[in-house]
């Protein structure tokens, strides 16, 4: 057997590994589509009945037409998640920039330091930062989530290794020229990294619009909540909603499809090319 063939064979069979794999992953996905237009008494029926037998829009009115303020969930979401990114990547971007960019006494130092405080788990920040948030009298507001959401070394390390594959010659040219680190990092560096900005705005959209630890323990009022945090008000003492909590996950999900496709051209190559370049 020729070393072509066996490549087509071994391609072949790594294709349909990795397609098993994929529709394992969305199965639940699929489930969760059709327990959304189904009665609460048929969605765990078993077998599963993955095309619904009765179908309804009914969860779907509940979800935007009842007493529970989902359009509010939605939009406090969409506010919390946009200004957070927004905020970490302009604030990733200029930290990563100075620690590739700009040479300066202990600059490796200072970025493994900073580097460090990935190794410290989130919910190890949760107290700390509510006794903050309560002395800063910003607990209870969205700029309690808002906030640590704009700073992180998650996206000033990712930015900072795709900077450091761009050419230093371009930006000494620059220098020559007489432009200044803004002017090169807005005219040069921004424009060359738009593969990693690509991905870094995918990761943290998903990660912020997700959340749902740092809402439920800094949100207290019901018309500030989010929707992972919302998604609990469609039960109440002695039941739940399950076909309204679908409908609602799956009107959730949609701005994430709509980050990701807007993206996804850049989004592999951002991946690829923002590793471990030193």
């Amino acid at each position: 057997m020729g070393y072509q063939k066996k490549r087509l064979i071994t391609k072949i069979v790594l294709t349909v590994i990795m397609a098993v794999i994929s529709i394992i992953m969305l199965l639940p996905f699929v489930w969760m589509l059709s327990a959304s237009f189904k009665p609460d008494n048929q969605i765990f029926n078993f077998p599963i009945e993955w095309i619904p037998k009765d179908f309804t829009w009914a969860n779907y009115d509940r979800v935007w037409n009842s007493d529970v303020p989902f359009s509010r969930f939605f939009t406090n979401s969409l506010k919390v998640t946009l200004l957070s990114v927004t905020g970490e990547v302009l604030t990733s971007a200029l930290a990563a920039y100075a620690f590739a960019k700009i040479k300066f006494k202990g600059r490796e130092v200072i970025f493994l330091i900073y580097l460090s405080t990935l190794a410290f788990p989130a919910q190890m920040m949760l107290i700390p930062r509510y006794v903050l948030f309560k002395a800063f009298g910003i607990y209870n507001t969205h700029l309690a989530l808002i906030l640590p959401g704009m700073f992180t070394a998650f996206g000033t390390f990712m930015l900072r290794q795709f900077f450091m594959s761009i050419p230093d010659e371009l930006c000494e040219s620059a220098k020559i020229d007489g432009a200044g680190h803004f002017t090169i990092f807005s005219k040069i560096v921004v424009p060359l990294a738009i593969p990693a900005f690509s991905a870094l705005i995918i990761f943290q959209f998903v990660g912020s619009w997700n959340d749902y630890e740092a809402p439920l323990v800094y949100i207290r009022s019901k018309e500030l909540a989010t929707i992972p945090l919302g998604l609990n008000f469609f039960r109440d003492e002695n039941s739940a909603s399950y076909g309204a909590i679908m409908a609602a996950s799956v009107c959730s999900l949609l701005p994430i499809f709509a980050v990701f496709l807007a993206f996804q051209k850049q989004f592999v190559a951002g991946i690829a090319t923002s590793g471990l370049k030193e």
